[in-house]
């Protein structure tokens, strides 16, 4: 699994992971979270996650609190 930090969260249900290394931003949906919820969620912490693909390129999937 790859780690990142939370850089943006939505009131619209879907936020972005700065990952860790290279900065690159991927895009996470609410349904992706694990072990928590959205709502729980805050910018700047730690995540783990898998890199898949979606609809429109690269997203954050699996994505897990550190």
């Amino acid at each position: 699994m790859s780690q990142g930090i939370i850089k943006k969260l939505t009131d619209r249900g879907f936020g972005f992971i700065e990952c860790a290394g290279d900065g690159k931003e991927l895009f996470f949906h609410h349904s992706s979270v694990e072990g928590t919820t959205f709502e729980e969620l805050r910018e700047g912490q730690s995540v783990e996650y898998t890199e898949g693909n979606g609809p429109k390129g690269p997203r954050a999937e699996d994505v897990k609190l550190v």
